[in-house]
Formats: structure tokens, C-alpha cells, sequence
């Protein structure tokens, strides 16, 4: 007869997604997880494989249940500019306040850490990449096609710049920055591509 689990794999899932978000996965044992989910280590070696394969499936379940559908909003969100501010004012809100305040990107961690040295971190890192890129690609191109952009300004640049914005976002917020010294660069940038003084929304 097949083992009957006894314990939710998604939580379990949530209960190690949460330690390497806040610790990082060099600083995560075996054992930390075996204490953080209760389980014990033949469960979670049956479930999930080792540590690697754990921390792959808590770096997934990030990108699926909490960076794409945000990601999504922005990329469907057709107010341009207003969009673009809208999210930055999220982002530093989530990451300045609330339960899981200073604990960082799990993504950006990883990049800050150097994780991507092992190939799947490294697809998992791009992809997410790429959604982040696509997302502000897709506002700002919005913002084009509204006339609020300043003449020359190219959609496609101005994405890669704000994604290093949201990285900085996510590294100083997790070493202690105030809510206002993350709000000014993110200000200064937005009204330097703006036709008119920027976007008010709040951040």
C-alpha cells in the first residue's frame, strides 16, 4: 500500500518558502527546515528531494503565487506612467512594512548571494527577469502611446533602468532604509522622463 502523507505539502512548502526567503539558502539546513515544518527529514526527503530541490520549489512557488500576478496588474494596467508609480509605491510599501518587512526580495536575495551559480536557480533568476523587464516594457510603452513620455525616451531602456530601481528597492529595504530614501529615487527618476512634473501617485 502507497504512503498516506499526513501533513499539507503546500504548507510545508510555505512554512521553507518563508526560511530561505528570510535567511537565504546558504544559511538553511536540513535541520532548520525540519524544525520550521514540523516534518521530519525521511517526509520532507519522500516530498520534496534534498535541500536544493526545496529551495527550487520555494523559488517557483515565489515567482508563481507572488511576483506574477503583480507583475500581471502592471503589465495590464493601460494608465502609462500612473501604472509605473503605482507599482514602485507597492513595491516599497511591501517591503517596508507589514510581516515580512526587511526580509528582501526572495529573487533578489538570491541574485545578492550569488545562487545563480547553479544552472536551475539561474533559469529560475531569468525568468523572473524577464517578467519583471516585460512588465515595466509594457507600462512604459503604454506611457508612450499617451504622449507621457519626453521625446526620445525609449520604453525599452527606461525598462532596464527601472528594473535595477527595483532591485535597489528590494536590496536597501532589506538592510534597514527608510520608506522615504527608497520613495526619492524612484520619484526623481519618474519626473526626469515625464513631459509634465510627474505622476502623483502616491509613494
Amino acid at each position: 500500500m502507497a504512503d498516506v502523507k499526513h501533513f499539507d505539502p503546500d504548507i510545508a512548502l510555505d512554512s521553507a518558502q518563508q526560511l530561505f526567503w528570510r535567511r537565504g539558502a546558504a544559511e538553511v539546513g536540513i535541520a532548520d527546515v525540519v524544525t520550521a515544518t514540523g516534518l521530519s527529514r525521511s517526509s520532507l526527503y519522500a516530498t520534496f528531494g534534498g535541500k536544493q530541490q526545496l529551495y527550487l520549489a520555494a523559488l517557483e512557488r515565489y515567482i508563481q503565487q507572488g511576483s506574477a500576478p503583480m507583475l500581471r496588474q502592471l503589465s495590464e494596467d493601460d494608465r502609462g506612467l500612473p501604472a509605473v508609480a503605482a507599482f514602485f509605491a507597492r513595491l516599497v510599501s511591501i517591503r517596508c512594512t507589514g510581516p515580512r518587512a526587511r526580509w528582501g526580495c526572495m529573487i533578489a536575495n538570491a541574485h545578492a548571494a550569488g545562487e545563480g551559480g547553479d544552472a536551475q536557480v539561474a533559469t529560475l533568476l531569468e525568468r523572473h527577469h524577464a517578467l519583471l523587464v516585460g512588465a515595466l516594457r509594457a507600462a512604459l510603452e503604454r506611457a508612450g502611446e499617451l504622449g507621457q513620455l519626453r521625446p526620445g525616451a525609449e520604453p525599452a531602456d527606461l525598462a532596464d533602468v527601472m528594473v535595477l530601481l527595483a532591485y535597489g528597492v528590494n536590496l536597501r529595504s532589506r538592510s534597514g532604509a527608510d520608506t522615504a530614501a527608497l520613495q526619492r529615487p524612484i520619484a526623481a527618476f519618474l519626473a526626469s522622463i515625464s513631459v509634465n512634473t510627474p505622476t502623483k501617485e502616491p509613494l
